[in-house]
């Protein structure tokens, strides 16, 4: 069973490194710096890697930065426009930084 699941798109860029952080809501702000999570694909629950969870931070829709956007892998605007559309009316968030640390 997988404790994490992201949409399959990302995959790559998570093995890849580029994908270091993932934003959510409250109901995955439980999540723990030091924690080891199974990751799997949304779309099918498939598990792809293990993650360690670097740190939980608050944080608001209105404040996300280029540097969130860099660590998403995507531009600010295209970020913005995501996660709108998993928690559209959501914005109190938490950036949630992990590390790949088995594929």
């Amino acid at each position: 069973m997988n404790d994490i699941t992201f949409f399959q798109r990302f995959e790559s860029d998570i093995l890849a490194g580029r994908k270091t952080i993932t934003i959510r809501d409250e109901s995955e702000a439980h999540f723990e710096p030091g924690q080891i999570l199974r990751v799997g694909r949304y779309e099918d629950d498939g598990y792809f890697c293990t993650i360690k969870v670097l740190s939980v931070t608050p944080t608001l829709l209105s404040v996300l930065t280029d540097e969130h956007a860099r660590q998403e892998n995507m531009t600010l605007e295209v970020l913005r426009d995501v996660i709108n559309d998993i928690y559209p009316g959501v914005t109190q968030l938490y950036v949630i930084a992990f590390e790949v640390v088995s594929a």
